[in-house]
């Protein structure tokens, strides 16, 4: 079979495909799945003892200590409740610094010596796990030969049962720390930051005159991105399989530019998929509440509604699976990559931040009229000096070889981090440098000139997509996660950040109103201070604009470009004292992340260059060869019979031959060279070496698929993937 009828056959294959059989139930009443599969509060409510569940519900809303006491009853309740949907197998869940997720499923079976067995399952086996910790990516901490390492159980990440056809498992929500006790996680630097920042916004609170005040935590309502692919295509791409993105193909006749597939009629194929994903999301207590077409052709986004931060980054991990799973049965592949196509859209996770507690609600609410919101304006201020100190820490937080592919270009705000007000809140801090503010814009009436519609509210301010850190209401959006990463990342540093500003902010005023001043005065001093010291990173222009890029270094901000910029971060002296301080990394986590950054950019890109090389000496070369040859044979031919031969063709594939063996021999020589390069220096000439050696074998493959005869190219185009579902 030739490589065209291998790609028609794939192509027959996509179009013949029928969609499983639909998950939902008709006679299932709307809206009764939410929530069936977790041990929520209003199960535990129903199957523990009073005093049992008043004090796991202290963990859950409170956050106070677990009592190890009460472990037996839950588990004992916890396994009856999930025998009774079917479960045979628990699991720890835990989310290693690969940034997916692990699991090891054991039986609740105990054989009794009498050749029976009796179900069981004990608090201690709830509370903890023993998982080896050598074999994932630990940058340090443990040694091949050093393998213990516990799970621990995360009470306020609601237990939950996984489906399967073949039987169901309970899973467990943990964290993952060595034996001597180092994160070895996402989760666990993620619950130390939100308490950290939970006890310094509670000091802000106190100084506001709050009593009482309930436990502060941090809220993610995470949007994910992703590409739908038809399995068939996708198997046909090692470079798919492999590493996730496209690392050839030119670009089709047409791409985005119409902007008609953003906000379009949902395909059909694809609708089903998404019933069916969002059943199961539903079933888990994950609230998805939006779905729609995204700007690039093949590319989709879902939007949950805010969680706490620690069960939000959980469900977007859940999430992530499920699209896997789902998709593989709907005959498609679900792609997270960053920039899995060039030429379109990559794909980001827009982290939208807040925080506040059941007492006094969302504490980035501004109300009708911020400049007298003097308690908003307090935690509005200690977010604009958090961002401004830490902006390269926050652009560490997504730093991944994935992501380098997305950041500054028109789909993904750039890389140097600042923070977008809003007309609104702009004008608010712009009156309280010049001595206080008196007023706020207010929202007006949209007249559209239609006198049959009601009024339409128009905001006070408007959006900025190119901004990386923007408030958008009663919420901060970070839009410069990556596609394919954890939230946890994010969330860790923005909680950690914000510790260090609110703590500023409570001291500032603590030490006012002890020396004397008036709290309000206080309170308007401590404004003005930071926005005179920290204003430079409030930016409400274009942010791909190149005089912002000029602008931005005039006014001190990092632009940490590639990820090899950022990793760096980790290790400065602020950030260790910032780390410390607060008590999210120690030492030996700062350096292990670190090792662990570096580690997983240079695989990534061994893996991608080795791919590279493969499929461009295995597949492409041969075909355009052959054609070479073909025409070879033809202009020979032709001057044989007397007739003037036009070569032009030949001459152009030739030379493109050329280039793509050129091509190959630099990225042959580019890998040996970084057998000469260990740590961040092999980061380095991945980056400066290994990559542009690369791009060169790609530039020559992709303008060979431009010319070489259709019957000839084995691997699936841009214009099939990305149309063809």
């Amino acid at each position: 079979m030739t490589a065209n009828l291998v790609r028609l056959a794939a192509i027959k294959d996509v179009q013949a495909c029928e969609p499983p059989a639909t998950f939902f139930d008709i006679a299932e009443e709307t809206g009764s799945v939410f929530g069936e599969n977790v041990f929520s509060l209003s199960v535990m409510k129903k199957r523990l003892p009073k005093s049992v569940f008043r004090s796991v519900s202290a963990t859950i809303e409170k956050g106070e200590a677990l009592d190890p006491a009460i472990a037996d009853v839950v588990a004992s309740a916890l396994k009856d409740w999930a025998m009774e949907k079917g479960v045979t197998h628990y699991a720890h869940v835990f989310y290693p610094l690969t940034g997916l997720t692990a699991e090891k499923h054991d039986s609740f079976m105990e054989p009794v010596g009498d050749g029976t067995a009796i179900w069981e399952f004990q608090g201690k086996t709830l509370i903890q796990g023993e998982p080896d910790a050598s074999s994932f990516p630990n940058g340090g901490i443990r040694a091949t030969f050093e393998a213990r390492g516990y799970t621990g159980w995360d009470v306020q990440s609601p237990a939950y049962i996984l489906e399967n056809p073949n039987g169901n498992t309970l899973c467990i929500p943990t964290i993952f720390v060595s034996m001597t006790g180092e994160a070895l996680d996402h989760k666990t630097p993620l619950l130390r930051s939100q308490k950290a920042m939970a006890d310094q916004a509670t000091r802000i609170l106190e100084l506001f005159g709050h009593k009482d005040i309930d436990n502060v935590v941090s809220y993610c309502g995470p949007e994910q991105e992703y590409f739908l692919v038809d399995s068939s295509f996708v198997n046909l791409r090692p470079d798919l399989l492999n590493a996730g993105r496209t690392l050839f193909g030119a670009k089709p006749p047409k791409g985005q530019e119409f902007d008609d597939h953003y906000f379009g009629a949902i395909p059909d194929r694809v609708l089903a998929f998404m019933h069916d994903t969002e059943r199961a999301l539903f079933k888990l207590g994950i609230p998805a509440k939006t779905r729609h077409n995204e700007v690039a052709p093949g590319q989709f986004e879902i939007a949950p509604v805010f969680e706490r931060s620690n069960l939000a980054s959980d469900h977007q991990q859940m999430l992530m699976s499920i699209f896997r799973s789902v998709a593989k049965q709907h005959g498609m592949e679900c792609l997270f990559h960053e920039k899995p196509f060039a030429g379109v859209n990559g794909s980001g996770k827009h982290v939208n931040f807040s925080f506040g507690n059941n007492s006094q609600g969302n504490l980035l609410l501004p109300g009708d009229n911020p400049h007298d919101n003097a308690q908003f304006l307090v935690f509005c201020a200690a977010i604009i000096r958090a961002v401004h100190q830490h902006g390269g820490l926050l652009r560490l937080s997504v730093a991944s070889a994935g992501n380098d592919h997305r950041l500054g270009a028109n789909e993904a705000p750039p890389a140097i981090i600042s923070i977008f007000l809003g007309d609104q809140l702009a004008d608010v801090f712009d009156q309280i440098a010049k001595g206080g503010a008196t007023s706020s814009k207010q929202k007006g009436i949209l007249n559209v000139g239609v006198d049959t519609l009601p009024d339409l509210t128009k905001d006070a301010g408007d959006r900025n997509r190119t901004s990386p850190f923007a408030f958008t209401g009663n919420r901060f959006e970070f839009r410069a996660a990556g596609s394919n990463q954890t939230v946890a990342a994010p969330m860790v540093i923005i909680n950690t950040i914000m510790a260090e500003a609110l703590d500023f902010c409570a001291s500032e005023l603590e030490a006012a109103v002890a020396a004397g001043t008036d709290f309000n005065e206080a309170v308007q001093t401590l404004l003005a201070k930071i926005v005179e010291n920290h204003g430079a990173v409030i930016f409400n222009g274009n942010g791909y604009s190149d005089e912002w890029h000029l602008e931005a270094e005039a006014r001190g901000l990092k632009n940490l470009r590639t990820t090899v910029d950022s990793l760096p971060e980790y290790l400065t002296p602020e950030s260790r004292e910032l780390f410390s301080t607060y008590g999210v990394f120690n030492e030996a986590e700062l350096e292990s992340r670190f090792e662990v950054g570096v580690e997983q950019y240079v695989m990534t890109l061994v893996v991608e260059a080795n791919l590279t090389a493969e499929i461009a000496q295995t597949t492409i070369l041969p075909a355009a060869v052959r054609f070479q040859t073909e025409l070879a044979q033809n202009v020979g031919a032709l001057k044989a019979a007397g007739v003037d031969a036009d070569t032009s063709d030949l001459l152009v594939i030739s030379e493109l031959v050329t280039d793509l063996r050129t091509g190959l021999a630099g990225l042959k020589d580019a890998v040996a060279g970084a057998l000469e390069h260990e740590g961040i220096a092999e980061a380095t000439y991945q980056r400066d070496v290994v990559i542009p050696a690369m791009a060169a074998v790609r530039a020559a493959a992709d303008a060979l698929e431009a010319v070489v005869a259709d019957d000839l190219w084995a691997l699936p185009t841009y214009q099939e993937m990305l149309y063809i579902l």
